[in-house]
This record gives C-alpha cells, sequence and structure tokens, in this order.
C-alpha cells in the first residue's frame, strides 16, 4: 500500500522500512531543504536491522496509519542505520545519554532542519509515542524560539567536551584499576554487575595479565550460559539476567570476532585447550553462517523469527526427546539443564550453568540438534559487510594462526584482509563497507585503525613485511586525518567524512574499543616495530590525552591499560628470514623479524634475539627465556 523514499537505498535496516505508511527520508540535504523550506521539526530514527525493540517500535508505530498521519503531518522524518553511518548515531547517541542519562537502540531524535536534536529518547509505545509528537508539535509551534535555542545550546555544549585539552593527569595504577574490577565482580557467575550482563573482550584481555581470576572465571560463565549458542556455536549480543542463560538472541560479528580474541588469549596464557576449543567453535560459526561467498563477513543474525525473539534457538523437553530418542533426549536434557517447565517462556535454552563438563561426549547429538533446528525459518542475516567488524575478524583469524599454529586460521586472515584491501579500499581511502553491491562512503577511525590492528596481527603472524608496512601507512594517513592537533586524541570523522553538528572523539571502550583506545595500541606497537620517531610522539601525546579520558573511570578504558602493559621489543635476526621451528611468537611481545643489518647482527652462526624491556635493552643472545 505504500512505498516512500527509502526503497532506493540498500540498507537491509532503511529497505525495512521502506514500504511504511511514515513518508520516511534517507539521511541527506533533501530532508532538511524540505524541513527549512516547510518550517518543520525534523524526526531522526536510528537503529539496525537486527535490533529487537526496533522492531517492535516498528511494529506498533511506524507501520501504524494513525501514527504515521502525525508524523507526515508534523514532521520530516529521516530514517538511519547505525551500521552504515556510525557518525549520525554517534553524535546523536551522545546528546541522547546528555539529555536522558542513558542510550540505546532504537533512538528518537527531533531536531531542527540543521540536525541539531533539542529532544531525544529511544523505545516509545505507541501511545506515549503519540503524546509526545502531540507535545513537541505544540512546542514547535508556540516556543520555537525556545525550541530552537535548546538545540544551540546542547550543540555547543558537546563540541565543547570535545575541545578540552588533553591534560597532565597519571596513568591510572595496576592496583586501583583491579580494586574497581573486584568491586564489581560477580564472584559466582563472573562478569561485573548484575543485569543485563555484556560480554567485554578487551577487559578480559588486561585481566588476563593483571588479575586472571576474573577473567577465567567470566570467561567460563560465558561459555556455560544461555548467551553461548551450544547447538550452533557463537555467542550472542548480551545476557539479560546476572547468570548468562537468557541472551538477547542477536547475534553480532563484532562481539563474536572479538570474544574469540579473548578466548585464544586465555588460551595462550594459561595452556588450556578448553579456551581453544570454544574460539574454534566461534569461528566454526562464523564460517557456516556469517561467511560470504563474495568474501568477507556479514553483519549481524536477527534476535527474532516468526515474530518472536529467540523462537529460532529454545525447544521442549518432549522435542528433543523425539528427535533424539527417549534414552539420548533424555541424557541430552540433563546434561543441557533442559525441562519440562523450560528456562524462556515456557520452552529451553540450551545452557550448562549447573553442570562442570565441557560437552565433548554430546556432540554428536548437538550436532544433530543443530542440523534439526536449521529446518525452522532461517534468521534474518543482515548482510552488510562492514570494514571496522571484517577487520576485528581477520585480527582473530590472525591470532589464532599465531597462538595454535593451525595454518588454516592464518589463510583464513589473509582471505579477509585481501577482501578489505580489494573491496573496501581505493587510492588510498578505506571505506566503511559493502551494502548490497555499493560501496559505502569514506570510512571513520574505527575503520581505520582497526584495520591497522589486523594488519598488525597478520604481520606477527606470518611475518610478510606488507602487513607491517601496509599497517604504518595506514596510521600515518590516520594521523593526518584524524587527529587533533590542538587538544591531542583522534576525531571519529576525519578529512573525507561529512561534517555534522558535533566532531566527537569517541575513548571510551563499549562491546568494542573505541577507536582511540585502539590507536593507542597500534601506535604503540608500531612505534616498537618501526622505530619511528614520528609516530613515537604522537603516542607520547596521545596517551597523555587518554590518561586524562581514563582518569575519572579507568574500567571503561580497558584496552587502553591493556595496551599500557609491559611489552618485551624483541628482535630476531635470521639468515632466511623465517622464524625459527618451535618458537610461538606471544601477545605480550613486538617481534620483528629481520635478516642481518649493520645494527643486528647474527651471533655464533644461530638466529640471534635483541630483546628489550622497557627502558632497558639487553646483550644480543641465542636462545629466549
Amino acid at each position: 500500500m505504500h512505498t516512500n523514499a527509502l526503497i532506493h537505498e540498500t540498507s537491509p535496516y532503511l529497505l525495512q522500512h521502506a514500504h511504511n505508511p511514515v513518508n520516511w527520508y534517507p539521511w541527506g540535504e533533501e530532508a532538511f531543504e524540505r524541513a527549512r523550506r516547510e518550517g518543520k521539526p525534523v524526526f531522526i530514527s536510528i537503529g539496525y536491522s537486527t535490533c529487537h525493540w526496533c522492531h517492535v517500535m516498528a511494529h506498533e508505530s511506524f507501520e501504524d496509519e494513525e501514527v504515521a498521519e502525525v508524523l507526515n503531518r508534523g514532521f520530516i522524518c529521516i530514517k538511519v542505520d547505525r551500521e552504515e553511518r556510525p557518525d549520525i548515531d554517534g553524535v546523536y547517541m551522545r546528546a541522547c545519554q546528555a539529555m536522558t542519562g542513558r542510550g540505546g537502540w532504537p533512538m528518537s531524535i527531533f531536531s531542527d532542519a540543521d540536525g541539531k536534536p533539542y529532544y531525544a529518547g529511544n523505545y516509545f509505545t505507541k501511545a506515549y509515542f503519540l503524546k509526545l509528537l502531540e507535545a513537541v508539535s505544540e512546542q514547535w509551534e508556540h516556543n520555537r524560539e525556545g525550541a530552537l535555542t535548546r538545540c544551540a545550546q546542547i550543540a555547543a555544549a558537546l563540541n565543547k567536551e570535545d575541545a578540552r585539552p588533553d591534560g597532565d593527569a597519571d596513568e591510572p595504577s595496576k592496583e586501583d584499576v583491579i580494586a574497581m574490577y573486584e568491586g564489581g565482580f560477580d564472584a559466582d557467575f563472573g562478569g561485573f554487575g548484575g543485569a543485563p550482563k555484556f560480554p567485554s573482550g578487551q577487559a578480559m584481555m588486561y585481566l588476563l595479565s593483571t588479575a586472571p581470576y576474573m577473567a577465567e572465571k567470566t570467561l567460563w560463565q560465558m561459555y556455560c550460559g544461555g548467551i553461548f549458542d551450544h547447538a550452533g556455536g557463537g555467542f550472542c549480543r548480551y545476557s539479560t539476567d546476572k547468570y548468562w542463560l537468557v541472551p538477547h538472541f542477536e547475534k553480532m560479528l563484532y562481539t563474536n570476532a572479538w570474544l574469540a580474541s579473548a578466548y585464544l588469549m586465555a588460551y595462550e596464557k594459561t595452556g588450556d585447550d578448553f579456551y581453544k576449543d570454544v574460539a574454534a567453535r566461534v569461528f566454526s560459526y562464523l564460517e557456516c553462517e556469517m561467511e560470504s561467498p563474495d568474501g568477507g563477513f556479514y553483519s549481524a543474525q536477527d534476535a527474532d523469527s516468526e515474530g518472536e525473539e529467540g523462537k529460532y534457538y529454545v525447544f521442549e523437553k518432549s522435542e528433543l526427546i523425539n528427535l533424539l530418542g527417549q534414552k539420548d533426549g533424555e541424557r541430552f536434557c540433563d546434561y543441557f539443564g533442559v525441562t519440562d517447565e523450560g528456562s524462556f517462556h515456557g520452552k529451553n535454552i540450551l545452557h550448562l550453568i549447573n553442570n562442570p563438563n565441557p560437552p565433548g561426549e554430546m556432540d554428536a547429538l548437538l550436532r544433530r540438534v543443530y542440523e534439526y533446528r536449521k529446518t525452522r525459518q532461517s534468521l534474518h542475516t543482515d548482510k552488510k559487510r562492514l570494514t571496522s567488524w571484517n577487520a576485528l575478524t581477520a585480527a582473530a583469524y590472525a591470532m589464532a594462526g599465531r597462538i595454535t599454529g593451525e595454518a588454516r586460521y592464518t589463510k583464513k586472515a589473509e582471505e579477509t584482509l585481501s577482501f578489505i584491501e580489494s573491496k573496501l579500499t581505493s587510492d588510498g581511502t578505506v571505506y566503511a563497507g559493502i551494502s548490497g553491491s555499493k560501496c559505502m562512503g569514506a570510512g571513520f577511525l574505527d575503520d581505520y585503525a582497526f584495520y591497522a590492528f589486523a594488519l598488525l596481527e597478520m604481520y606477527e603472524a606470518c611475518f610478510d613485511e606488507k602487513y607491517l608496512k601496509r599497517a604504518a601507512q595506514l596510521t600515518k594517513k590516520i594521523c593526518r586525518d584524524f587527529w587533533d592537533e590542538a587538544n591531542g586524541g583522534f576525531f571519529f570523522s576525519g578529512a573525507q567524512n561529512e561534517r555534522l553538528f558535533s566532531r566527537p572523539k569517541e575513548t571510551y571502550d563499549g562491546a568494542l574499543p573505541s577507536g582511540n583506545t585502539m590507536m593507542a595500541f597500534v601506535l604503540s606497537r608500531l612505534s616498537l616495530l618501526t622505530e619511528d620517531g614520528e609516530l613515537d610522539a604522537v603516542l607520547g601525546r596521545h596517551n597523555a590525552f587518554m590518561n586524562a579520558q581514563a582518569a575519572s573511570r579507568p574500567v571503561a578504558f580497558a584496552f587502553y591499560l591493556y595496551s599500557r602493559l609491559p611489552v618485551k621489543k624483541i628482535v630476531c635476526v635470521t639468515g632466511d628470514k623465517k622464524l625459527p621451528e618451535g618458537l610461538r611468537v606471544r601477545s605480550d611481545w613486538a617481534f620483528r623479524l629481520t635478516g642481518e643489518t649493520d645494527e643486528y647482527r647474527i651471533i655464533n652462526g644461530r638466529p640471534t634475539y635483541y630483546v628489550c624491556e622497557g627502558e632497558l635493552c639487553y646483550p644480543p643472545k641465542n636462545e629466549l627465556e
């Protein structure tokens, strides 16, 4: 019955709304020009295609004729895919948090015709939303000057926050940081705080080196809970309870790439095959369900199927016994906590919360359950291939190849980086991704920084100099296009990106490291590996900036703290530029492989190591301790 301007877009999220009765526009000058011409406020709705509550608000309000009539009469309406335009999402998320104290999706913004916000919120029921639209319209009609003044004040406050200088705060002490983590640690079920619980790969990486008992407990409990898909592999985005039992069922590429990296690091630290096996099951999930035949990996899978959250994933006990037979079915149900009463709306999420044993003996039955589950209505998959998330996936595979020694992982990392380089870069520009068959716009800080990180991980997995050189090249472009020379730190949007009403610097970590915390790691490793004085100077200023940012709440800057942990700089000199047999390069090494030079000589005709720690360098030697 209805078709709006979103029909010409490639974003899966925008296309989901192309037949709403709301007269949606995509983000662009056409919508704002119409708002100026007609003197109307702008309603901006931001979400993504696998967001459960975005679906709920769409069904209740945006597909509703009554709501659409009010929106179309009084507002110019814009839809934004947050994954396609993280810059737009970022500036409005900060505004939403400043105005309401919270953020999330769907995000609902009311702005003037220049995009400056004056009211923000998230999910609204239809009844409340209609009242809100009436109130906003009335204010715009009778007190427009007040609304516009509020727009200017909010924009000015956000821009003032971004202009703060780097400061001179000290780096947070390890003891203080660990005490903060301990204050929120759930000793029974792992993780931090109560419900909901979000997995944090960067916190696990930091704690594995500083307070491993918290990291290991959390990694075990996350795997045991329903947040891990025991039948199909992979992790859901977060848990709605403190037990990690009932997830928000959507699966994101970035969640799985980053958690695979954390489990691999746990394997490296402990030697326990459990962690390696969990990472392997994550990779298996990615390759079975998220890998594109054209290269790279898709963005996400939906939480909903047939209009119900989690329906695809849950089982009745009788259903499993009918599938597996009485004996195997009872054994399987006992093992995975399946009961007649169920754990989610009368049905069961497979979990191992009360079972201390990994499910190796159940693998054959799990495969049968997985194949049976695949006969259900399939989940919607968002097939955007985003540069930043694919880079993290390539980094995870490279890390797996380095830590486990399995060449298949290194090969997959190489393939993914080749996809990024061939399809998502051109003439020095890194693009944000591919949506449909269309390359998206110029990339943001995360795209560049995560790609540089992946190249560094790949270098230390295979020691091909082209990866190190490319990482250095990208990093220097980041310093040219994103660095704030006046105040320190990196802007989220660079010289090639659209200028919005605010130009933020995202510093604290969320579900993933921020671009600024990732740049602390990239600059640190590149400075050690290349001995480039220019990068070292930027690193010094950037660390000063980040120390000031992290001073009040360092646990929100876990990957920055990880980047500041002690690292051994090791130059290995060999005649054939090959890694000595049996040597595994560790995550806390900055390891350079080279042939003999005037500076680095081979001693005793054997591979020779030049090692530096902190401000101390040791005499060259033929064995690593």
